[in-house]
């Protein structure tokens, strides 16, 4: 058990190594799904190109779905937009920062399956064989023009009967073929190029507001899992009290021991009030959400530490007075000393 919370407190303190293993695995699983997917091409003048599109695009927009979804920080950019204003402005460069990682990451799958339909061939020789020029080929002559469709139709399938001895249909699979490869190590070429100048003339720009706007991305991200903890310590602690003062009202005699004697050994009553914060009722708890929600607090801490070393300096003096008083009493106080004879 202290090992499996390990792990996943580990994996909530990295979410974004988190987040890179996920993607990964979610681009393998694109190509394990596609070399297992069962391709049969209709071969049909009407729906060839509706389906060979229709494989190649819709799984992408499924898999860039689920990217979305398995991403925590889709949630947090969301709300940080819509949240009212409050005593903390917004800054559109985070929220921006924010969804260009989570596109970059949900991306990584569909390209995936995008490039390894195109660089296998199957899903473009389905979707363009009736686009072919038949002049180019022969084997169309002395043919109607709809028995030429007809046929083109049917070459993504080496099994019909109408093309089984044609001659041509190699000629145009791999015509198809060497376009759909083509266009896939294009794309791939153009993405390596792409991903290489944002590499590196990203120093060339300004880096101080790039660290900047990394930072409070960050901090956004861990202000919420804070929240959310120090809300589920209070629901803890509120709910324990609420059942000890139920039972007390039974008249039952149960003990806090019995309950949760390991937390009343390690943390103690102190430890249980600093958790209720002095909230406890629900109408403080509701307050206190809502106006987390629509006024959260601002992004300043001096006042907060000016008052910690007024009070610290304060105690201190007072420490130093009383000592002071001790040791070195006023001309006007009175001491008495007893002496053995």
């Amino acid at each position: 058990m202290d090992r499996f919370r390990m792990i996943l407190q580990y994996f909530q303190s990295n979410s974004e190594s988190v987040m890179n293993g996920i993607c990964g695995l979610l681009a393998l699983a694109s190509v394990k799904i596609y070399t297992s997917f069962d391709f049969s091409c209709p071969c049909l003048p009407q729906y060839n190109m509706a389906y060979g599109l229709g494989i190649m695009f819709i799984p992408p927009v499924v898999l860039l779905l689920c990217g979305l979804i398995v991403n925590r920080q889709c949630v947090v950019a969301i709300e940080e937009w819509k949240r009212p204003t409050g005593n903390r402005k917004k800054n559109m460069a985070i929220i921006r920062y924010i969804c260009s990682s989570i596109l970059q990451r949900a991306m990584i799958a569909p390209i995936v399956w995008i490039l390894v339909s195109l660089l296998d061939g199957k899903c473009f020789v389905c979707a363009f064989s009736n686009s072919v020029d038949p002049d180019k080929f022969s084997g169309f002559a002395n043919i109607t023009p709809a028995h030429v469709q007809l046929l083109l139709s049917k070459f993504p399938c080496k099994e019909d009967e109408l093309i089984r001895n044609n001659t041509s249909r190699k000629a145009v699979s791999r015509y198809l073929r060497c376009w759909s490869q083509a266009l896939g190590w294009s794309i791939l070429l153009t993405l390596i190029v792409i991903a290489f100048l944002a590499r590196s003339l990203r120093p060339c720009f300004n880096q101080a507001a790039f660290l900047q706007t990394r930072y409070w991305s960050n901090y956004i991200d861990i202000e919420q899992k804070i929240f959310d903890e120090t809300c589920c310590e209070h629901a803890r602690d509120f709910a324990h009290k609420c059942i000890i003062h139920f039972f007390e009202s039974m008249q039952k005699e149960i003990k806090l021991r019995r309950f949760n004697a390991h937390r009343e050994e390690e943390e103690g009553k102190e430890g249980e009030k600093d958790h209720l914060r002095g909230i406890t009722n629900e109408e403080q708890m509701n307050k206190l959400l809502q106006s987390w929600y629509y006024s959260k607090p601002r992004l300043d801490l001096s006042r907060a530490t000016q008052r910690q070393c007024l009070s610290t300096e304060r105690t201190s003096m007072h420490l130093v007075d009383t000592m002071t008083n001790r040791w070195h009493p006023q001309p006007g106080s009175t001491t008495t000393r007893q002496t053995d004879v």
